[in-house]
């Protein structure tokens, strides 16, 4: 299973790196998105992180073999530099703002790492040899890919009921299950909080938990204020069987039919709420109970051809220009390649492609 590794983990490994590129006093640029540029740093860093991301992924794996894993997928590391950078663009011509996700996600990156404030955060980040307000720009450009995605290629993705029916005929062995629950959360942290901030804290759980009761979405208010690791996930938590949680919690959830809210759970570190989101017997689960899961699984074989012919649709409409010499993958490698000086003065919007590929 793969594993994601806290970002600033992640940055300190690559500090060394980040150290050399800053002695350079001239980037080399190695193509030009519109108005903005992805230099030759950029694509080391890029390399980097993914050459640490496929041994993560394949521990036990020979060296050859993770050679062949990273050379296979180094391919379309430019393109990926490329189509963050438009999406960013689009983010930002949409008018998103995701600024109280980019505070929300530092505090998470704080509490995984156990710095006791954000300043040790920043500290430690600056001491790495990244500045504090890059690291924080590559969260924001994250968070801003993943909403225009959501807004511009997820909500145009349907689904019809025939299509989950024909899957589950297709798949029917696979929906054997032990009792499980499926759950979301909602989590308010209390961790670094003094004694007379506690009281606040749970009445701010205890407000999120009428506002769900009058019938607001769960996963939404999750994803606005919840401090758990999995807000931006809605608050899923995923399955689970018996024995896989504490006992107390057990006793309660398995309790519970779908759609069932807990009461505000104290723990340790903060104030929970729990949703049963769905509820499976032992045995062949009927189609309804596991139709949550297949429009899940649909859902992401249609995503990635979608985001595909969005992406693309973004590169019809705008400037693209790569260095010879480099690979975008995505480029049209018949179109011939003529080098021009930056025009920073020229508009995005009214520009059509001009040249991409190899």
């Amino acid at each position: 299973m793969k594993r994601h590794w806290p970002w600033l983990f992640i940055l300190l490994l690559s500090s060394e790196l980040a150290a050399q590129t800053e002695k350079r006093v001239v980037e080399e640029v190695i193509a030009r998105v519109n108005n903005e540029i992805i230099t030759l740093s950029d694509l080391e860093r890029a390399r980097g992180s993914l050459r640490r991301e496929v041994t993560e992924d394949c521990r036990d794996c020979a060296q050859a073999q993770l050679e062949a894993m990273y050379a296979e997928r180094e391919k379309n590391v430019l393109r990926d530099l490329i189509d963050q950078s438009l999406l960013v663009q689009r983010g930002k011509d949409m008018g998103i703002s995701v600024e109280p996700d980019v505070i929300k996600r530092l505090d998470q990156i704080r509490q995984q790492n156990n710095f006791p404030s954000m300043e040790e955060l920043e500290k430690a980040v600056n001491a790495s040899g990244m500045a504090f307000e890059d690291f924080k720009g590559n969260i924001r450009n994250g968070l801003l890919t993943q909403d225009v995605i959501r807004r511009e290629v997820g909500s145009r993705i349907i689904i019809g009921s025939d299509e989950v029916q024909k899957y589950y005929e297709a798949h029917k062995n696979e929906f054997h299950r032990s009792e499980q629950v499926y759950m979301r959360e909602i989590f308010v942290s209390t961790e670094g909080k003094g004694e007379g901030e506690i009281p606040a804290l749970e009445q701010k759980a205890r407000n999120l938990l009428e506002r769900v009761k009058k019938g607001e979405e769960f996963s939404e208010l999750a994803r606005r204020y919840s401090d758990g690791s999995t807000a931006q996930q809605g608050g899923e938590l995923g399955v689970f069987e018996r024995g896989q949680l504490a006992k107390e919690l057990e006793d309660v959830v398995f309790r519970m039919e779908r759609g069932d809210l807990t009461e505000v759970i104290r723990t340790k570190t903060g104030f929970l709420i729990l949703k049963v989101e769905q509820r499976f017997e032992a045995g062949l689960q009927p189609v309804e109970k596991v139709e949550p899961e297949i429009m899940n699984r649909l859902y992401f074989q249609k995503m990635q051809p979608g985001l595909r012919a969005y992406l693309t649709r973004l590169r019809e409409d705008s400037y693209v220009l790569v260095k010879p010499g480099y690979v975008d993958a995505a480029g049209v490698a018949s179109t011939p390649i003529v080098e021009v000086e930056p025009a920073p003065e020229e508009g995005k919007k009214s520009k059509k492609k001009k040249t991409a590929g190899q």
